[in-house]
């Protein structure tokens, strides 16, 4: 008797056991669930962050103010441009701009527009297209770019940008 018992207990032992924690496993997938939502940035204020910086970033580039176009990037940061060879480091991104400034012809207006941003919120890359239009408001080239933006500090700065003109020659 005491063995059937004894198994008697150790059956309704483990029963509870198995309920116990099959009925903990759906809560416990949908805390695993909403804690990983709530870590899921918004993509839309992501987005209209970086195109933020990228709208002043283009009215310092329109503007040839080299000193708030390099606040946009880190020490770090990699510039590749079109039909130029990587540049690595502020120092050598500044020198690239300026030559760039220098070349723009006198009253053109420079845009940046944010297409798409992807990342996690600490990182972010950046899809984008360029506009460059003269004076009378003529589009005089258009391209595209990609921007790794990383926070720091509390803010976000340029890590990596890669652009590329759609057109040569105009």
């Amino acid at each position: 008797m005491k063995t059937n018992l004894f198994t008697l207990i150790l059956a309704v032992v483990a029963l509870t056991s198995v309920c116990v924690t099959g009925c903990n496993a759906p809560a416990k997938k949908e805390e695993a669930a909403t804690e990983q939502a709530a870590a899921k940035p918004d993509m839309a204020a992501l987005k209209a962050e970086i195109q933020a910086i990228e709208t002043q970033w283009a009215k310092a580039t329109t503007a040839k103010d080299i000193a708030t176009v390099m606040s946009f990037y880190a020490d770090d940061a990699v510039e590749m441009n079109d039909d130029e060879p990587m540049v690595v480091g502020k120092a050598a991104i500044q020198q690239s701009l300026l030559k760039s400034m220098e070349a723009r012809k006198a009253g053109t207006t420079v845009s940046f527009e944010t297409m798409d941003v992807y990342g996690d919120g600490n990182v972010v890359t950046e899809v984008g297209k360029t506009t460059t239009t003269d004076a009378a408001g003529k589009i005089v080239s258009t391209g595209k770019y990609v921007g790794i933006f990383e926070k720091r500090d509390g803010k976000f700065i340029c890590i990596r940008d890669i652009n590329n003109e759609d057109q040569k020659g105009k």
